[in-house]
């Protein structure tokens, strides 16, 4: 026979789940978009705060979705992810003048770098009427790398 109250609960407890994982996600979002105004604003030093906060903020959203296997191909997962992904490695090639590796899955990873160009390319628009054209190079040749 069916145990339709076990199956009941087992659904219940993935939704519980995957309502504390989006709310979670909108956080990581959240502080991923305002990390990268804050770079675009030259305001690094509210950018390394907000990467103190999204580091912790992003270490609760993953210790939520190690409770099912199947959180982390929930949309919001993937989005807050990809989110974080971009706004860490704009700001470290802002700040340090290249790419660094970030501790998530490739899929994560690319879909993130996807997304970095177009963040690039508003920073050497910036960059480009300020007159710094080394920078600018700098810039297409990283966009470059990461198109090819």
């Amino acid at each position: 026979m069916v145990n339709f109250e076990k199956l009941q609960n087992s659904i219940k407890g993935y939704d519980s789940l995957r309502e504390e994982l989006i709310k979670k996600s909108r956080d990581v979002l959240k502080l991923s978009k305002q990390l990268i105004y804050s770079v675009h604003r030259d305001d690094l030093a509210q950018a390394e705060e907000l990467l103190n906060e999204i580091e912790q903020e992003k270490k609760e959203l993953d210790d939520i979705a190690a409770k099912s296997e199947k959180l982390v191909f929930e949309g919001s997962y993937k989005i807050a992810i990809q989110e974080y992904v971009e706004a860490l490695l704009y700001y470290h090639f802002v700040k340090e003048g290249e790419l660094i590796d970030i501790d998530v899955s490739a899929v994560h990873f690319v879909l993130g770098l996807a997304d970095l160009p177009g963040e690039l390319n508003r920073r050497a628009v910036f960059l480009a009427g300020k007159g710094e054209v080394e920078a600018v190079v700098k810039i297409k040749d990283i966009v470059d790398l990461i198109y090819g």
